[in-house]
């Protein structure tokens, strides 16, 4: 029988002989998902990162300066702002400013004159400030909607660094875009209590949806889509659609309409639906529509290429290039591919819908303006595509699910943004100033942008007359004069653009090519204005009773033509009638009291109809408002 095999133990080790002593389970490192950045401590602190993120990227737009592209007429030259007394207020929500009637945009304008005046930093300040509000109630909206943080903050940061969006904040004439969207957004967040609340706070909550409908559509009417937008909540919120879900929106849709009416015969009053000159046909109209909304899509991902300025296309022959043709196909195939799909993915929808519902206005169906894309017209719409992105990205953070993939997903999004934050920032200085603008634009379309020619060319033209020395005068002049008849050649019916070049001319002497420019200009364009220029150069020519004809035509044509009363007052005058020219003068000045001129130039016209207390007032309200060309001998003959 074999021998058990003895064990021999070394009791003088003292690890022999001792139990294992049980080990406590590693515990795997705490992540973060949607429940946990729930807690308002996280969710505030998100919120402040996105708002420092958008301030220091964009921040570069409050050195910028006004621009010659729409910001005279709303800030610098509109008389509108420079008015907030009851009588000012009442102007600024009873007439339209440049074909848009947007009250609460010039009403913000006429707040920030009355601090500053035409100090643009504040515009600026103001600007960005509401563009960083709307990025934060982007990302309140979709976590409200969604319950998911993640998706929230991927969202706002897109929309608050998107490129397409800079010319919305750094451009001050973009304000109507930051306000209508600011209450569009606070709308939807208030509708979606609405929906969530119990008793009576409902109503509370739906009387707050329609008063912010009501500020969005006094910002910018192409806030009418809220109602739509609405919609789009309820079945996201899985709502039976019942009567009763239609009805509540009755009060959005009649308040649509109204501002929808409105809109379009202001715009058509004004002249923006009759600004093109090229006719296009139905088929023509669906390619172009087709081609913007590729434009807008493709530029919500790849955003470069950036102008102020996208003109129409060209007609070849009479037609446009065949390759326009393919875009409502591209177009057709996409949102076939999303119904086919993805029609039961509630979060494509309704990002897709989102976009498509605020976009389809601007697609240039009813032809709007002289661009055929805007980058402004992105401002809300994006909003729908970013969401859908954001959705995506913040199911890598739902519990159950390994959150490793989600943060690696999250370095690259980062960077993205960055990206993103860099060209804004690039993009900003583009708007510093008309000329870095249009000079900008110029380099992107150097054949297809005349307006890019002609503005720069009266960015050079100023510049002449500013200038001190012969040289810079004559540079000056020659630039100028380069520009404008360039953009003649790119567009010959491009009434501005004659208009500069006989100014050019008369400024030389050479008054029969400057009065051909000006008859060419009046034949494009009969309007008042221009009617006033062709009555100064008349003038020069010495036919006074022509020059008076025409002023009488140009303010027949527009009764508050400030510059065609002060002409004709002075003409009428130098001719001794006294009575009319003072009629002149009282209604430029009713018109625009800030001018010294006038009161001086009534002044002698009070003088003549033997009123000496009256001139004289008028002399000493004129050196008040800063006029220097006071003749002290008539001065202290008056003080007599």
């Amino acid at each position: 029988m074999a021998k058990k095999s003895k064990i021999e133990i070394n009791t003088a080790n003292p690890l022999v002989n001792k139990q294992p002593v049980p080990q406590k389970p590693q515990q795997a490192a705490r992540q973060f998902d949607n429940n946990d950045l729930r807690k308002p401590y996280f969710q505030a602190i998100i919120v402040a990162c996105i708002a420092v993120i958008t301030w220091l990227f964009l921040k570069v737009c409050l050195n910028n300066q006004f621009t010659d592209w729409d910001d005279a007429g709303y800030i610098v030259n509109n008389p509108i702002v420079k008015d907030i007394s009851q009588a000012g207020l009442r102007k600024i929500f009873t007439e339209p400013v440049m074909g848009n009637y947007h009250p609460l945009t010039i009403l913000s304008y006429a707040i920030e004159y009355s601090y500053v005046e035409l100090e643009p930093w504040l515009y600026h300040f103001d600007s960005l400030t509401l563009h960083i509000l709307v990025t934060i109630l982007v990302y309140c909206f979709v976590s409200l909607l969604t319950r998911r943080p993640v998706a929230a903050a991927v969202t706002a940061l897109l929309f608050g660094l998107h490129p397409m969006h800079v010319e919305s904040v750094a451009w001050v004439a973009g304000r109507k875009d930051l306000l209508c969207t600011l209450f569009f957004v606070s709308a939807c967040i208030s509708y979606i209590y609405y929906l969530r609340a119990t008793g009576n706070k409902r109503w509370g909550w739906y009387i707050g949806v329609i008063l912010l409908f009501i500020c969005a559509l006094l910002s910018k009417p192409v806030a009418v889509t809220l109602p739509l937008a609405l919609m789009l909540i309820d079945y996201f919120e899985k709502r039976a659609w019942k009567n009763t879900l239609l009805l509540e929106k009755v009060p959005h849709f009649i308040l649509a309409l109204i501002f929808g009416i409105i809109s379009v015969k202001i715009q058509h009053g004004g002249g923006a639906m009759d600004v093109q000159k090229v006719p296009y046909n139905f088929l023509e109209r669906i390619a172009l529509g087709g081609y913007a909304l590729i434009t807008y899509l493709w530029k919500a991902i790849i955003p470069v290429k950036l102008c102020n300025f996208y003109p129409y296309p060209q007609k070849i022959n009479g037609s446009l290039p065949i390759v326009y043709y393919l875009y409502p196909l591209a177009a057709a195939a996409l949102i076939f591919i999303v119904w086919k799909f993805a029609r039961r993915n509630k979060v494509v929808v309704f990002g897709s819908l989102f976009f498509l519902v605020n976009i389809a206005l601007l697609l240039q169906f009813i032809p709007v303006g002289e661009a055929i894309v805007a980058e402004r017209y992105s401002y809300l719409p994006y909003l729908g595509l970013f969401f859908i992105a954001g959705w995506i990205i913040s199911g890598f953070f739902e519990r159950g699910i390994k959150k490793q993939t989600g943060y690696s997903i999250m370095l690259p999004v980062l960077v993205y943004a960055c990206f993103l934050g860099y060209l804004s920032n690039e993009r900003c200085k583009v708007w510093y100033d008309a000329t870095s603008l249009w000079s900008d634009e110029l380099e992107k379309e150097p054949v297809h942008a005349p307006i890019a020619y002609n503005n720069l060319g009266f960015i050079y033209f100023n510049k002449r007359s500013a200038a001190t020395s012969p040289f810079e005068k004559d540079t000056y002049y020659d630039s100028a004069f380069y520009l404008m008849k360039k953009a003649v050649e790119l567009k010959p019916d491009f009434v501005n653009a004659w208009q500069g070049l006989g100014m050019l001319y008369y400024i030389k002497g050479e008054f029969e090519p400057s009065a051909f420019c000006f008859r060419t200009a009046l034949h494009l364009h009969p309007i008042a204005e221009n009617y006033s220029d062709y009555a100064n150069l008349l003038l020069q020519l010495g036919k006074t009773d022509s020059a008076l004809m025409e002023y009488n035509t140009a303010l027949s044509l527009n009764p508050v033509l400030f510059v065609g009363y002060l002409n004709r007052g002075k003409v009428l005058k130098n001719l001794g009638r006294w009575d009319e020219a003072l009629n002149d003068f009282n209604k430029a000045i009713s018109i625009n009291a800030a001018g010294g001129e006038l009161y001086y130039l009534r002044s002698f016209c009070n003088n003549k109809k033997g009123n000496n207390t009256l001139a004289l007032q008028d002399v000493e309200k004129a050196i008040s408002l800063g006029y220097h060309d006071v003749d002290t001998a008539y001065y202290n003959g008056l003080k007599r």
